[in-house]
């Protein structure tokens, strides 16, 4: 036997005895054994050592309490300052924005849920002037799944001339506007118009054309709820999730009083308080509340393709984040939960209305519990599957043969997949350079966090330069380091192909889905590449081109 031969074989036994020790410490099946199989493997010193703990969700009080209900039925345990050491936690999860120092202090195994720099796209005003960008570089066809858009005070002269403009082409038909705050969120402060003399507002505003064919179910108004969950965006990483909310006015659509909310807007949380909320509506049934897979199914009834409707939404999707995300800080271990609120006409297009920075996670009816709680399940889930095989491929393991099929199964490309920290896992692990004796002492003592960095420190002779080398670092806020990911998943890993082959073995494998969630970007080997190292809008531009005329 070769001296490469034994440094390959020793390599392949420190491996497994990693995978034996992770096994062991998250009470995973070694490979080939049941969850009723599997026996623990402890070493005289490990056996020796502390209890281990559960895994530990940080909270404040803008905290969603489905959140911490998910979490806990999880196995992990709520964070207590009294008790626990300040950085002994693996998740913080809030409503509330996180400071600059947050995350530059974030830890390798801790994970925020919220990524820097997202009112580019949350607050109205500023995404309808990074849309306008987009329409002006791409071309008013790409973009046009917007309603024409003016920012108060700023366009006041240009809507002025726009609405007189228009009041004479159309004569003694009205016209309808929409006035919506900034800001806020839920239906609050909107206005809706047609007489310029009721248009009020103070502050920033957005005022938009009124969309006044909407598709009825019942006569009444709807819009859709889509969840999308962005990973990184370095690479760019968007998941959209199948499974989503739709919601009603509770009285039927009536252009003759603009008054109405009840009638105009579907915020649940006005609709929840209107008069017709609990009784049986035409066709929509009691409540407000649809979930996406029943409204799908009622159009499939009348001969809809629902397929196409929804690849044109993952498509408004993917332009609408390529919109903000050249001008996102780079920033690691952290990932953001969107709802994009999306309106179909009755010619079956689809408006992009807003997108909101932290869905609404409250449970108000049962199809709430039903979406909802899934939803969370599944974000927690699609951070360890994404993390778990992007380490799995760092540490040398030989891939499967198997292709990962996309969210389009007519496209002949498959997607490439990223290899950077941006596709970390929600729990990240050191594994403490010996070279940074910060890194090496940072991790809290006594906790999963720190024993498996202690069993890994033993395996690290076993295993190969190549496969110990670090990457690079970037210029972020918190830099990435060399973390390994314990957690199994039901799926397996891919080898993914582009159209020239097999891609290199050093790009790791995505997931192309997880519970209810899809990858729609990157959506194929160029959209990968063209996002990788910096955005290439102008490549993943011509590329989305090419899928929507197919």
């Amino acid at each position: 036997m070769t001296n490469a031969d034994h440094r390959g074989r020793a390599t392949m036994d420190g491996l497994h005895s990693l995978g034996a020790v992770t096994a062991e410490i998250f009470g995973l099946p070694l490979e080939g054994q049941t969850v009723q199989e599997s026996k623990p493997l402890r070493t005289e010193d490990e056996t020796q050592g502390p209890p281990l703990k559960p895994l530990v969700f940080r909270v404040d009080e803008s905290t969603p309490g489905l959140v911490q209900s998910v979490l806990l039925e999880r196995g992990w345990d709520k964070f207590d300052e009294q008790r626990q050491d300040v950085e002994d936690w693996n998740l913080y999860w809030r409503s509330s924005s996180f400071r600059r120092a947050e995350y530059v202090n974030v830890k390798p195994w801790q994970r925020l849920n919220h990524h820097p720099g997202m009112t580019n796209l949350t607050r109205k005003d500023c995404l309808a002037k990074h849309l306008a960008r987009m329409r002006s570089r791409y071309g008013e066809s790409l973009y046009e799944f917007t309603p024409l858009t003016f920012i108060m005070p700023t366009d006041y002269t240009k809507f002025v001339a726009k609405y007189f403009k228009e009041k004479q082409d159309l004569g003694t038909k009205p016209s309808y506007w929409i006035c919506k705050p900034a800001e806020l969120s839920r239906g609050r402060g909107i206005i809706i118009f047609s007489d310029i003399r009721d248009l009020m507002f103070k502050g920033t505003y957005v005022v938009q054309k009124y969309i006044c064919n909407p598709l009825l179910v019942g006569r009444y108004k709807c819009d859709l709820r889509i969840y999308v969950c962005i990973t990184g965006f370095k690479p760019l990483t968007i998941y959209m999730y199948q499974e989503g909310l739709v919601r009603f006015a509770t009285e039927k659509f009536d252009l003759s009083n603009l008054e109405d909310y009840y009638s105009h807007l579907t915020n649940s949380s006005i609709n929840k308080l209107g008069a017709s909320y609990q009784k049986i509506k035409e066709v929509v049934g009691q409540g407000c509340k649809w979930t996406l897979s029943r409204f799908f199914s009622y159009l499939r009834n009348w001969d809809v393709d629902d397929l196409l409707l929804r690849q044109k939404i993952s498509h408004m999707v993917i332009l609408t984040v390529l919109a903000m995300a050249p001008s996102v800080p780079v920033a690691y271990n952290c990932f953001e939960l969107f709802g994009f609120d999306i309106l179909i006409d009755d010619n079956l297009k689809p408006w992009l209305l807003e997108v909101n920075y932290n869905p609404a996670l409250t449970l108000d009816c049962s199809t709430d519990e039903s979406v909802k709680r899934s939803l969370v399940h599944d974000v927690i889930e699609l951070l360890y599957l994404n993390g778990l095989r992007s380490e799995e491929k760092k540490c040398g393991r030989t891939p499967g043969n198997s292709v990962v099929s996309l969210a389009r199964s007519d496209q002949h490309e498959f997607c490439a997949t990223p290899n950077s920290s941006s596709y970390a896992s929600l729990i990240q692990f050191t594994t403490g350079s010996k070279s940074d004796p910060a890194v090496q002492n940072s991790c809290p003592k006594h906790t999963r966090t720190s024993q498996l960095r202690e069993m890994m420190s033993r395996q690290d002779r076993l295993l190969t330069k190549e496969a110990a080398k670090s990457k690079p670092r970037h210029k972020a806020w918190h830099l990435p380091r060399k973390t390994v990911f314990p957690y199994a998943s039901q799926s397996q890993p891919h080898k993914m192909k582009g159209p020239a082959g097999d891609l290199p073995e050093a790009e790791s494998t995505p997931n192309d889905h997880a519970g209810n969630f899809v990858l729609i970007f990157p959506f194929n080997k160029a959209t990968f590449g063209a996002s990788r190292n910096g955005l290439n809008v102008k490549r993943i531009i011509q590329e989305l081109q090419k899928l929507m005329n197919k």
